[in-house]
């Protein structure tokens, strides 16, 4: 039972924006264009956090003339559930157990 998280995707997907990019990710496949809208950010600033989210795998790029559509990479995301889900179940094996003091 794996019992560790990859904190290094945890810190990508941290930050609220990134966070809120996925998220609307998950519901479609967008363009910079879409989600400039959506999220109200700069679009300096957001192609900044899609590179971010890009080199960690959690999206990937789709060219489409001269827009470029992001999706969200599920399996990633199926991952990182899957980690939380295996420390939920170590904590309920080890609720009782007790390291006593020295």
């Amino acid at each position: 039972m794996m019992t560790s998280v990859d904190t290094e995707l945890i810190r990508v997907l941290g930050d609220p924006l990134r966070l809120r990019i996925v998220t609307l990710l998950a519901r479609e496949t967008l363009c910079t264009t879409h989600l400039v809208e959506e999220t109200g950010a700069k679009q300096t600033n957001l192609s900044n956090h899609l590179r971010v989210l890009r080199e960690a795998g959690v999206v990937e790029t789709e060219p489409c003339g001269r827009f470029t559509y992001y999706k969200l990479r599920p399996d990633v995301i199926a991952s990182v559930a899957g980690q939380f889900a295996d420390l939920a179940e170590s904590a309920r094996t080890a609720a009782e157990n007790k390291r006593a003091c020295p």
